[in-house]
């Protein structure tokens, strides 16, 4: 049997190049070398050579996060060389990694998602009757940001506190700040736009944290066994340290959900799956709060892929090994 010519992409050039890395070395391991000719590339140092060597490619597998991998850019690249890759294509993934563009297409969906509002860096924000007291300045690369203590009044009397603020596009809770108190707003608004121009500042949801993938490329696609994300101590919520870090947080699948809450995530990853115009695979994290309510927080397009990363977790679960799920993925580009 000849064997598939495969490009495997991993690196970049984004905040996640090195777990990028990582999860490019673990599925490398863990692909059928009888089956495929693998050739390795990394976008920041080999995208000529990948342009020189299309022809030659039969098929790539994405292992890429966060900017310049998982938005949709060496998804355009890959299109114009004809190269099939597993996931998303252009439109989904750049939807999917912008949060912001991410919640207005879940809301047209019905899929209910926590209070938010977002701002762009450089914007003021000013009351009628603007005290010189009640100011504060910041210079951010060149910006001035001005935030009067009235315009926080609004957005806790909307969000409440401890309000989430994050950056609109960045993975992996890169950036992201769970602020407590009305003076650490400020600090945490900053933190967010080191990593984006565009940030959001959310409701936080009391409750249990939970992720469901979807895997297949047609109407008829399968939402995978839910996992219930518990953060470890020291851990306020689930992440960059939390998600990596090994045996920080613990990951229990299926999660120890009552039935109707489990058709309920299912439902709603396949919904946010759709909403986002996705393909392949994904998986969506959600918030089940303590009162009960269904939160939809982001989707994924290029889940975290090592053996241990949670939707190979549900895979194996729902019956596909690590190397067989990546067999299926490989299969569904090359549809």
């Amino acid at each position: 049997m000849k064997k598939i010519r495969l490009a495997l992409l991993s690196g970049g050039d984004s905040s996640e190049r090195e777990v990028s890395l990582s999860s490019g070395r673990q599925v490398y391991e863990a692909l059928d070398k009888e089956k495929y000719d693998i050739s390795k590339y990394d976008p920041k140092t080999d995208l000529k050579q990948i342009v020189e060597d299309a022809k030659n490619i039969d098929v790539a597998l994405l292992i890429l996060h966060g900017p310049n991998g998982e938005d949709g850019t060496v998804q355009g690249l890959l299109d114009l060389l004809k190269i099939p890759y597993q996931g998303s294509g252009v439109l989904g993934s750049a939807l999917a990694m912008n949060k912001l563009a991410a919640k207005k297409m879940y809301e047209q969906s019905g899929i209910k998602v926590p209070q938010y509002i977002s701002f762009s860096k450089g914007h003021a924000f000013k009351a009628d009757t603007l005290e010189t007291d009640d100011l504060k300045t910041n210079i951010l690369k060149n910006k001035t940001l001005k935030i009067d203590n009235s315009q926080i009044d609004s957005w806790i009397d909307k969000l409440g506190l401890p309000i989430v603020i994050k950056p609109a596009c960045a993975g992996s809770s890169v950036g992201m700040s769970i602020v407590k108190n009305k003076e650490d707003i400020f600090q945490a608004i900053e933190k967010a736009f080191e990593f984006d121009k565009n940030i959001i500042l959310e409701s936080y949801i009391r409750g249990v944290e939970l992720t469901c993938g979807v895997l297949g490329n047609s109407e008829e696609l399968e939402a995978l066994p839910v996992i219930e994300i518990i953060p470890g101590k020291g851990y306020e919520f689930f992440d960059y340290n939390a998600k990596y870090l090994k045996g920080a947080s613990e990951e229990i699948c299926p999660a120890r959900i009552e039935d109707n809450v489990r058709i309920k995530v299912q439902e709603y990853a396949i919904a946010a799956h759709k909403a986002l115009f996705l393909r392949g695979y994904s998986r969506s994290d959600m918030l089940l709060s303590n009162d009960g309510e269904l939160y939809l927080l982001e989707t994924n397009t290029i889940p975290g892929m090592t053996a241990t990363s949670l939707y190979p977790q549900s895979a194996q679960v729902a019956g596909y090994s690590f190397s067989k799920i990546l067999d299926k993925l490989i299969s569904l580009a090359m549809e």
